[in-house]
Order: C-alpha cells, then structure tokens, then sequence
C-alpha cells in the first residue's frame, strides 16, 4: 500500500497571526509535523498544503514535498478540510501518483511524534480499519458541562442522577485533531469517518495539545522545555 500525509498549513490565520510558521523552540511550527511523519517511516509521500509560497519553501526545507499550491477557493475560513484533502488527491492522480490511504496531520498538534503514529497505523492494519482517529482523555466529564440560560441561572444545569463520585462517571474521550488517518477509498466516496470499521487511537494528553491560541502556544513551549 502507498500512504500519503497531508499537513494542511494556510496562511492567514485570524487568532494567530502566521501560527503555523510561528516559531516554536527555534522552529516554524509545521516542521514538528514534518519531522514525526518522516521519523514515522510511514508514508511514500508527505505533502504540505498551502496557499503560500513561503510556507511551501519552509516545508521543501524539511523535506515535504509541495508540488502546487492550494487554490484560493479552499484557502478560506469557511472551506471545509476533506474537500482540501479530496483537491490534493485529485492533483497527485493528475501527476500519476495514487495512494491507498491519506493521513490528516495538523500542523497544530506538534507534540504529535512519529510513536503516535505508528501507534496509529497499527491499529489500522490489525483492525483491517477504513479509518483510524486520535482521541485523548477528556480533561473534564461531559456530564459536568451544560449551555446557560440566559439569566445564566444554574437550574437543572446537572443531572445530579447521573453526576456521582467523579470515580464512578466513567472515563470519557475526546477527538485531538491530531491524527486523521482512512483509506483513499472512504475519503473520495464522502463515507462515514467515524463508521463501523473506525476506531480510536488513544494519546496522551501531553501530546493531545493543540494550538488555536497564544495560551496553547505558550503550554506547547513550556512542556517541550520541560521534557528538553
């Protein structure tokens, strides 16, 4: 089988200005996705999708490949991830080049390394999996979590039936964005991502960080200097 890794790296973005080439321990943040899939030894291909040159020329420094550009349409807000990833394996069967799965790598998820996603690809192959998706630990029980009214009254804000001990809740997982690993097949056909033959690939909190803010940036920092 041929595997293909795509790091989804637009520029533009609003909360943090340039944030996946922002400078994370003395490198551009999409680098550490960079450097776990090649350490990964997974896949044929691992290309950066970009609407920047400069981000595509910080990408080919590290050894991604960035044969084109995105096109302004999937470049926005608004354009939905699997229709990027759909144009990118579009453009590579343009160029004579098939793959058998397509792994989604967020450039946000650095703490990431190349242990988690062989963790990754061997559930996969053990499951005979369509899809294989990264979940961590959640930080806080759903059942202790609830919209407010608009006077913000607590009322009925817990099912204090089901809320007990926080030892007899259950233990409750969440996605991390940081793995999204299917096969060619279940991405082009728009199928179900989390179907019968999906299953978690469970990571550590620590690697589970992921950067939208100044805040998750300067976590990210402080557990890599930590763990350095």
């Amino acid at each position: 089988m041929k595997h293909l890794a795509v790091i989804t790296a637009r520029s533009g973005s609003k909360g943090l200005k340039d944030k996946n080439i922002k400078l994370l321990e003395g490198k551009p943040l999409l680098v550490y996705s960079i450097e776990a899939a090649r350490q990964s030894g997974k896949f044929d291909c691992i290309h950066v999708s970009t609407d920047s040159e400069k981000y595509a020329q910080i990408a080919r420094k590290y050894g991604a490949d960035v044969p084109f550009l995105r096109d302004a349409a999937l470049a926005t807000d608004t354009a939905g991830t699997w229709d990027v990833l759909r144009a990118v394996v579009q453009q590579y069967a343009a160029i004579g080049q098939q793959f058998d799965t397509i792994t989604l790598l967020q450039p946000t998820s650095p703490l990431r390394d190349a242990a988690d996603i062989k963790m990754a690809f061997e559930i996969f192959e053990k499951k005979n999996a369509q899809s294989v998706v990264s979940v961590c630990e959640a930080e806080h029980s759903p059942l202790l979590c609830n919209t407010l009214k608009e006077d913000q009254s607590m009322c009925g804000f817990v099912d204090l039936q089901k809320v007990g001990r926080r030892q007899d809740m259950g233990t409750y997982y969440r996605l991390n964005g940081a793995i999204y690993l299917q096969t060619t097949e279940l991405l082009m056909s728009q199928g179900d991502l989390y179907g019968e033959h999906s299953y978690a690939c469970v990571m550590s909190q620590e690697h589970s960080i992921d950067i939208d803010t100044a805040l998750d940036f300067r976590i990210a920092e402080t557990i890599m200097r930590a763990s350095s």
